[in-house]
């Protein structure tokens, strides 16, 4: 018998759609040798240059004008305005990924992006292609209309009123999987606490505050160091700057002269370790990050998010108890400060994290999804 093909798609190198295609097909590694597996950036394949426009106008709208973002996100209005848009964008995406589809004969496409998800949509539809089995999985607490098709086979989401709006929105409601949002699966690991402070000389006798600001480094980590500087508790800081360079070159320059420890990282493939030997994390919410710190047990203090997804995401959070969000940049010190100095509030907060996260979601995906070709 022929091995099984399974296709991930999507978007962005630097992204938690990619982190989430990365966690997948490591599940789907795990659970079967019998399968062949390709992991492609569906943007950069079929339009690499339009890629490098939409990521830059992205980037620049979120850091000048979020508000913008927050307004055009999932706009009942904007979505019916750019129906043919969208129409005309899968049309002209077709052709290569009628190549790539029918190079590689996938059984099944993965896809953690609504954009691919879209376009091979419209691939079963005009290719009379009902037997690929087609799945979206979702990476933030934030549905919208672009991942709705009637011949996605199945969605996997984070949380019940995700699949409560796909059914309201005409889904049917054996097609959405409350799974969580998939990460790695090292996030279930007990990290050696004491071997993973000694290699970053730091302390297990002192609190670690971690800072992040997503795979981009985006948000006010550079204010948080000044205002957490200040703090007239005991602590130490860990910053994690992911792919912003500048960010990065700052806060190696200004660590040596700080009064907190300070210890930075670019682009970590630690963050496992990291937030193991941390008490608290302060961060923009995006959905990968937060699955794997409510995955660890960390408690979460959200600053700044995006509007748009990152907001629904705190309000998700935040209702349900497992996040702070700090309104000023001030309040995330203040609000620090008070847990590190109350241990029976982090040990509520961790255990309320703990019972909440999914640290299985990439496994449950994979083999729901390989039940469905095997």
């Amino acid at each position: 018998m022929s091995k099984k093909r399974i296709l991930l798609m999507y978007i962005s190198e630097n992204s938690g759609h990619h982190s989430a295609s990365l966690a997948l097909e490591r599940a789907f590694r795990y659970l079967s040798r019998d399968i062949e597996l390709l992991n492609v950036n569906s943007f950069h394949y079929t339009n690499p240059i339009l890629e490098k426009i939409v990521n830059q106008a992205y980037m620049g709208l979120i850091k000048s004008r979020p508000e913008v973002w927050g307004y055009l996100y999932d706009n009942p209005k904007v979505v019916k305005r750019t129906q043919k848009l969208k129409e005309s964008i899968h049309k002209y995406n077709s052709q290569k990924t009628k190549v790539l589809i029918d190079g590689f004969r996938p059984d099944a496409v993965v896809c953690t992006q609504a954009f691919p998800c879209g376009v091979v949509a419209d691939y079963k539809k005009t290719q009379n292609a009902e037997s690929l089995v087609l799945s979206g999985v979702l990476t933030d607490y934030a549905p919208h209309s672009y991942w709705m098709y009637d011949n996605v086979d199945a969605y996997f989401v984070p949380s019940p009123e995700i699949k409560e709006h796909f059914v309201l929105n005409g889904i049917s409601s054996d097609k959405v999987k409350i799974t969580g949002i998939p990460i790695n699966p090292k996030f279930k690991e007990v990290p050696d606490r004491e071997k993973i402070a000694a290699s970053h000389n730091l302390s297990l006798d002192i609190p670690t505050v971690l800072l992040m600001g997503g795979s981009q480094g985006i948000g006010p980590i550079k204010d948080l160091i000044k205002i957490l500087n200040k703090s007239d508790i005991k602590l130490q800081i860990v910053a994690v700057c992911g792919s912003n360079k500048r960010l990065f070159g700052y806060m190696k320059r200004i660590a040596p002269h700080l009064n907190k420890k300070t210890v930075v990282f670019g682009y970590a493939d630690n963050i496992h370790e990291l937030m193991g030997i941390s008490s608290v994390i302060i961060t923009k919410p995006g959905g990968i990050t937060i699955s794997e710190a409510l995955a660890k047990g960390l408690p979460l203090l959200i600053v700044k998010p995006i509007p748009g997804q990152e907001q629904m995401n705190t309000t998700y959070l935040v209702r349900n108890k497992v996040a702070i969000k700090a309104e000023r940049l001030q309040d995330a010190a203040v609000f620090t400060k008070e847990l590190l100095s109350n241990p029976q509030a982090l040990k509520n907060l961790r255990e309320r994290a703990k019972q909440f996260s999914k640290p299985d979601s990439a496994m449950d995906i994979a083999k729901d999804i390989l039940e469905r070709i095997m």
